[in-house]
């Protein structure tokens, strides 16, 4: 990735739910198991992979050869599956054809030697059901606590619908499964990207065009890579509102939600004396956006005021923003601090003991004419609350002026010793 959405999601660990009065804030579900991450490529094998125009080489040899990369590069707790569509039915029947989807390796422990062999051996052949593959790539990965990632790699439409893979992608967003589907297009064709581009967009994925072996190799093993980034739990659905005196209560945890262009995400967290806020927000990129964009992440006092903000800007070159900050309450100041930040006042529904800070999720996209700028993009925000560190002390002043000393007293040595130096010098010169 061109890849800053790694760093990100990884910022924060979840720690134990804020104890607090009045309303219950939301809390991120507790970790029900540590599965490994779980990965699905889906290959199409299609006849149209046959043409040779990427490099100079055929579309399936190119995918080929990248899958076997990715296979030796993969990680050791990872499990992978790898399912094909359009490699067994040759003829003209379209009923038969559109049911040509098989899994060649199934979700789990990898035997590299068996997968690459079995990717070697493909050749293209049939039609391309894109629906029915990726609705049964998701049976391939089933449930659970942790995302399950589905990348899908393609030169054409689905010529098969129903089901439309558009369809399949939102009907499986809406089991509530934690189910991302990155899309991979081996073409330029506008149809083709508008597709694959909805399925992403449906599941909070990516979409990619890919013109080089290089490109999609390394663009694959970003994707694989970024499963075992994931969350060893599924993050906590939330709605920010378009101010922080709605804003939804949320204690320590990783939280979803989605945030449409030029909006502002409004959320709350309690923040007793003698604790330290710690957020980061990660924002997928699923779908083509005009460059130079930004993010921004602030803190705010109850009555507006801003208390810190992290930023992170893009020039179109990746899929994933993500910034952060850090704030302590200002009570757990050090005392030697000369004038500590006034405590915010919290708002009025927030609730009692501790303060309330409004953490405010905005961003600078806009989209070129013809990109959908609904639904929302997909975000993640990481809360955490932790003891805070005492503020750092002033100068030593003891320490400096003995430094000082020390420090005149050498310069003063120098000096003697380099000006008998140099008279010795010029003595010698003058006898000889």
């Amino acid at each position: 990735m061109i890849n800053r959405r790694r760093s990100a999601v990884g910022l924060l660990s979840v720690l134990a739910a804020l104890n607090m009065f009045g309303a219950p804030p939301a809390v991120a579900d507790e970790p029900k198991s540590k599965e490994p991450p779980k990965v699905e490529l889906v290959l199409d094998d299609s006849g149209s992979m046959r043409t040779a125009d990427i490099e100079g080489h055929s579309r399936i040899s190119v995918a080929q050869q990248s899958f076997d990369e990715v296979v030796d590069a993969l990680p050791e707790q990872t499990q992978l599956g790898i399912r094909v569509l359009g490699s067994t039915y040759p003829g003209d029947d379209k009923t038969v054809g559109c049911r040509d989807t098989q899994q060649i390796s199934p979700v789990g422990p990898v035997d590299k030697t068996e997968a690459k062999t079995a990717i070697a051996t493909l050749r293209p052949t049939g039609w391309t059901p894109i629906g029915l593959a990726l609705r049964d790539a998701a049976k391939d990965l089933g449930t659970g606590d942790t995302t399950r990632r589905i990348v899908l790699i393609t030169d054409g439409e689905d010529d098969c619908a129903p089901p439309d893979p558009c369809d399949v992608a939102r009907e499986l967003a809406a089991q509530g499964t934690h189910l991302v589907v990155d899309t991979l297009g081996l073409t330029l064709d506008d149809k083709v990207r508008r597709q694959l581009t909805c399925i992403a967009s449906a599941t909070g994925g990516t979409y990619t065009a890919v013109q080089s072996q290089n490109q999609l190799t390394g663009r694959l093993n970003q994707l694989v890579d970024r499963a075992n980034d994931t969350y060893q739990e599924t993050p906590s659905q939330v709605s920010g509102a378009d101010g922080c005196a709605a804003a939804p209560i949320l204690a320590p945890g990783v939280y979803t939600d989605r945030e449409r262009f030029a909006e502002h995400r409004w959320y709350r967290v309690p923040v007793r004396p003698g604790q330290e806020l710690r957020a980061s927000v990660s924002m997928s990129l699923d779908r083509a956006l005009n460059p130079d964009y930004g993010l921004l992440l602030r803190a705010t006092a109850g009555d507006g005021r801003e208390l810190v903000r992290g930023t992170d800007a893009g020039s179109g070159r990746t899929d994933v923003v993500s910034t952060g900050l850090r704030w302590s309450d200002p009570q757990a100041a050090d005392e030697a601090t000369p004038t500590p930040m006034p405590t915010p006042a919290p708002s009025a529904s927030a609730a009692s003991g501790p303060n309330t800070v409004c953490l405010v999720v905005s961003n600078s996209f806009s989209a070129p004419a013809g990109v959908q700028t609904t639904p929302g993009m997909p975000l993640e925000l990481t809360v955490d609350v932790v003891p805070s560190s005492a503020a750092p002390h002033g100068p030593d002043l003891g320490r400096g002026w003995a430094l000082l000393a020390v420090l005149t007293v050498a310069g003063l040595l120098a000096g003697l010793v380099t000006g008998w130096l140099a008279r010795w010098r010029i003595a010698v010169w003058k006898e000889n």
